[in-house]
């Protein structure tokens, strides 16, 4: 007898669960390899963007929208969360915090960690409940935040109180009341080349496209709300007399 997915979930399901799995994979490596495990995260973020296209070419489920947001909890809440634990406890520049005795710092550690799955997880069904028809979306989404610490995780910027803060700060940001607008395609496009690059090639030329993709994730958490509905609507009048 076959599964009951069979003839139920599309190609596009299929990448979305992968994307769990990957993220997975990211919280076990984390112990091993850090940069390894920051890799792992960015390259479940490029399988979050690959599963609404194929969605979009080939049709979505009903089941679509339910399994991307559990796949986002695995990859963009637990795993990030996870990646910071281990960088500010034990990373290559850590506090040294000990695991055999409960102490303030662990416990302050811990803390933030967990909110930030916290909060992921509230951002998430906020978004699948509210937002996942429109063009934007009222906080910071969790691919951002994850790629924007996997990032400096591969650029080397790894000073625990850095990471730490950047970690508390998106336990706000994510369920803020902040627009974000979606990426234009040709915007996301360039996002996922850069993406794809600091996966492969995250030591060249002075962690160039690590520090790449950081600049990109940061400028777009810091001006899109302000500045890119105004690109966006030039852009579409540009279009509209290209095609006209």
């Amino acid at each position: 007898m076959l599964p009951r997915f069979v003839g139920r979930l599309g190609i596009a399901d299929a990448v979305t669960i992968a994307n769990a799995s990957l993220g997975f994979v990211a919280v076990v490596t984390a112990f091993v390899d850090i940069e390894l495990a920051a890799r792992l995260i960015l390259l479940a973020a490029i399988a979050d963007g690959l599963d609404g296209i194929l969605a979009r070419r080939y049709g979505g489920t009903d089941a679509g929208p339910y399994l991307d947001s559990l796949a986002d909890v695995a990859s963009f809440a637990i795993a990030p969360a996870v990646l910071a634990f281990v960088v500010v406890t034990d990373g290559p520049n850590g506090l040294e915090i000990g695991y055999d005795a409960v102490t303030a710092e662990l416990v302050l550690v811990t803390a933030i960690c967990a909110l930030f799955v916290a909060m992921a997880v509230t951002r998430l069904g906020m978004y699948t409940a509210y937002d996942v028809e429109g063009d934007y979306t009222e906080g910071i989404q969790t691919t951002l935040a994850a790629t924007i610490l996997g990032a400096a995780i591969l650029a080397g910027e790894t000073n625990p109180w850095l990471v730490l803060a950047i970690t508390g700060a998106f336990c706000y940001l994510m369920v803020s009341r902040i627009e974000y607008p979606d990426l234009l395609v040709r915007d996301a496009g360039i996002m996922g080349v850069v993406h794809a690059l600091a996966i492969l090639v995250p030591n060249v030329a002075g962690r160039t496209f690590p520090y790449a993709l950081l600049t990109l994730g940061i400028a777009y958490m810091l001006l899109s709300p302000w500045v890119y509905w105004g690109e966006r609507e030039r852009r579409t009048d540009a279009e509209a007399h290209g095609n006209a």
